[in-house]
């Protein structure tokens, strides 16, 4: 009896639909919210389950925006992300294993900065609905916790009070939304 073979199938991120942000504490006392305007991606999985898919993401640095311009402009520069030498940050999975009905542990190895780590993502899947062009949509929203100076992002300010001017824990929020490819 021959085995059957397993067609993959891929998703690919509809950024119209899609949101990339991260937060940082400022002076410990407030939250800034920046995000990225230009990233894709895609995700491919064998069978019908999310479980153990092969996702790709990607994020242009230069399309950071967090409602500021000056802050943008120190954020693209030399003393943080140097957007010029280091113009994406990426991921590549190498796992993403079910937690629950609708959640997964996402792993993988984020390379921001010049630098690669491996992460661990917590990911809720939100459904699929077909769109209003006979698309499958699928939602997940991603969220987890970095370090920036594991990446390399190591400015610190500190007020002449001694106050921390910008937390080393980054929270990452993302929202996305994958149309299935024919």
């Amino acid at each position: 009896m021959e085995a059957q073979a397993t067609t993959a199938t891929t998703w690919v991120i509809d950024p119209m639909h899609s949101e990339v942000q991260f937060k940082v504490k400022h002076l410990m006392v407030s939250t800034v919210t920046g995000s990225f305007s230009k990233f894709d991606g895609q995700l491919v999985m064998a069978g019908d389950d999310f479980q153990d898919a092969d996702i790709t993401f990607s994020a242009d640095i230069d399309s950071i925006s967090t409602g500021n311009e000056q802050r943008d402009g120190h954020l693209k520069s030399g003393e943080f992300f140097d957007a010029e030498q280091f113009p994406q940050l990426t991921f590549k999975s190498t796992g993403m294993t079910k937690t629950g009905d609708d959640t997964y542990n996402l792993t993988g190895d984020l390379t921001l900065h010049g630098v690669t780590k491996p992460v661990t993502l917590k990911a809720e899947y939100g459904g699929q609905m077909q769109d209003f062009y006979g698309q499958t949509k699928a939602g997940f929203e991603v969220t987890g916790i970095i370090k920036r100076k594991e990446f390399g992002l190591t400015w610190d300010g500190v007020t002449e009070a001694g106050g921390v001017v910008v937390s080393d824990d980054v929270r990452l929020v993302m929202n996305i939304q994958v149309t299935k490819q024919a």
